[in-house]
């Protein structure tokens, strides 16, 4: 299953807000919300992900505490792949380009991290 993939405007905010926050509550994923929901629609939604193997959760005294089945890296990898795929033909170079394109210019510093990404993933053959 891809994290993410087929998920409601709604459902890919909770998962954003329970990703960034590593796990919450119900009143948390609310509170974080922007124009939130009511309490019963917010509870509708984590169910609704818990259904969809997205989230997991466990009891903290009188409440839920929902967390990501899937790590935040792995999401933001799927997320990637499929915006390269989709927006870029799958083509690495393309979304290189058009982030040094609509980005300011690079720190030196920022640069030779990244000339060393390259060198490194050269040498593993990617």
């Amino acid at each position: 299953m891809l994290p993410e993939s087929g998920l409601s405007r709604r459902e890919r905010q909770v998962m954003e807000i329970i990703h960034r926050l590593g796990e919450a509550s119900a009143a948390q994923v609310r509170e974080a919300m922007e124009d939130a929901p009511t309490d019963a629609a917010v509870r509708s939604i984590l169910r609704s992900l818990v259904e969809k193997g997205h989230l997991a959760f466990e009891y903290d005294g009188p409440r839920y505490v929902y967390s990501p089945t899937v790590s935040a890296r792995a999401a933001r990898r799927t997320a990637l792949e499929r915006v390269v795929s989709t927006f870029f033909d799958g083509s690495t170079e393309g979304v290189m380009t058009a982030l040094l394109e609509s980005r300011g210019p690079l720190s030196a510093e920022e640069r030779a991290r990244l000339k060393r990404l390259i060198d490194e993933a050269a040498e593993e053959g990617r």
